[in-house]
């Protein structure tokens, strides 16, 4: 034991926090696959957590917390599967499988996780992210599991009530018990169309700390942080899929900018006024090493993967002018073609616009203009009155930049539409 007996009991606990967020996932993706039941091994996982904060500010933190968790949390397990004859069998499984850690002769904080961790972790993952659960609830059981975040944490991220929170996540419990969703891996077209819907969660989640739907800040790293771990790890389970590490390598890109996107009193500061000597280096550099592995791997390049590429055109210039916006523009055509969306069009008419000219760009946004998708969409008004700003067409770029300030729900970037809507009044 490492002794902490000088340490005051809220220097423990901080400990105990950090050590949580660490092993929390695989703790509950191994006691998961044990009982079969994601609501369960949570809940043991917790009871372990209870116990490490009643015991370890006097007795001291474990050589290894991981393991000391984990054997409470199977002796948990236990004690309420002897409570309930119905998993006798259960039981007397567990009871073997600790019986023969003990004939080890090694102490139980001093055993390692089970050998299958990395495969635990991977079930847990594609359980969580099941298509059968509503995207909200996907994220929530998510951050819940796999980010050791508390509701109370998830809620102030995503800015609603924690008992909100907790609903979306005792829905979900209930949900994947109800459908019995299976603890494990799925295979062929199935596997295919999960790891889609486990993508797409962990990128919502990065996008809501790179660009705030709601709320008075810009940005919220803590969720960027949270999803870009989560992708790691995803990496790592499976290292052969080339659009988990496009989706890596994009958000590493796109991560590399936090720090120059937002002004001293936390105002946005868009993409081509950025200081780029604020851009995170190593971020880039991990960015583009996870996009050369990913093109490496072959095939046609999927949705991640190209937008990994479009980001690493502007990683790559060193000043706005030398952005290759001819191959963005390119690469957003290809997008399309992968991920047929009015969005990708918007995009593509940005880079069109950098590329050949605001009238070239102003032609497809006008186009999108009657998509029903996008009436609700602050973004169109923003790019058609930037456009229009460049035209010279002042009045017209005015009322643009006064309805997508009407849109958004985010404080500081209705702030900057109207400080741009001022500017066309009096140039």
């Amino acid at each position: 034991m490492v002794s902490f007996v000088a340490m005051m009991a809220t220097d423990i606990h901080r400990v105990i926090d950090a050590v949580w967020k660490i092993e929390s996932p695989r703790l509950i993706a191994s006691l998961a696959r044990l009982v079969r039941d994601v609501g369960l091994a949570e809940d043991l996982a917790q009871d372990a957590l209870v116990a490490a904060l009643e015991q370890w500010p006097a007795a001291g933190v474990p050589d290894n917390p991981g393991a000391w968790l984990m054997a409470t949390a199977k002796h948990r397990a236990i004690d309420l599967f002897r409570r309930n004859k119905r998993l006798a069998a259960k039981h007397e499984e567990l009871g073997r499988e600790l019986e023969a850690q003990q004939t080890t002769g090694a102490p139980e904080t001093e055993v390692a996780f089970d050998g299958e961790v990395s495969d635990d972790l991977l079930r847990l993952i594609f359980v969580a992210c099941h298509p059968v659960l509503s995207a909200e609830a996907r994220i929530a059981l998510s951050l819940r599991l796999l980010g050791g975040l508390t509701t109370d944490e998830i809620a102030r991220a995503y800015l609603v009530s924690e008992a909100t929170v907790a609903q979306r996540i005792v829905r979900a419990k209930r949900t994947l018990a109800k459908e019995r969703v299976p603890f494990e891996v799925p295979s062929g077209d199935d596997l295919t169309t999960r790891l889609s819907s486990v993508l797409e969660v962990i990128y919502l989640i990065f996008n809501e700390g790179y660009a705030a739907t709601t709320g008075d800040n810009w940005t919220r790293p803590e969720l960027c942080a949270e999803a870009l771990r989560l992708g790691r790890i995803l990496a790592e389970l499976v290292p052969s899929e080339p659009e988990v590490h496009g989706l890596v390598a994009l958000m590493e890109i796109q991560a590399s900018r936090l720090r120059a996107r937002i002004g001293p009193s936390g105002e946005p500061i868009l993409l081509l006024v950025q200081n780029r000597a604020r851009w995170d280096q190593v971020l880039i550099r991990r960015g583009l090493v996870a996009l050369d592995r990913a093109e490496k791997l072959g095939g046609a390049a999927g949705p991640y993967v190209l937008q990994a590429a479009i980001a690493a055109c502007h990683a790559r210039a060193r000043a706005p002018e030398a952005t290759d916006w001819a191959r963005i523009a390119a690469l957003y055509e290809a997008l399309a073609g992968r991920l047929p969306s009015p969005v990708v069009e918007l995009n593509r008419a940005v880079a069109l616009a950098m590329a050949y000219g605001p009238a070239v760009g102003l032609e497809l946004v006008d186009a999108l203009a009657t998509e029903p998708s996008l009436k609700a969409y602050h973004l169109l008004p923003s790019v058609r009155g930037d456009l229009l700003h460049k035209l010279g067409r002042l009045a017209e770029a005015r009322s643009e930049f006064e309805r997508a300030a009407s849109l958004t729900r985010n404080a500081r970037e209705r702030t900057l539409l109207l400080e741009r809507a001022a500017a066309c009044a009096n140039p």
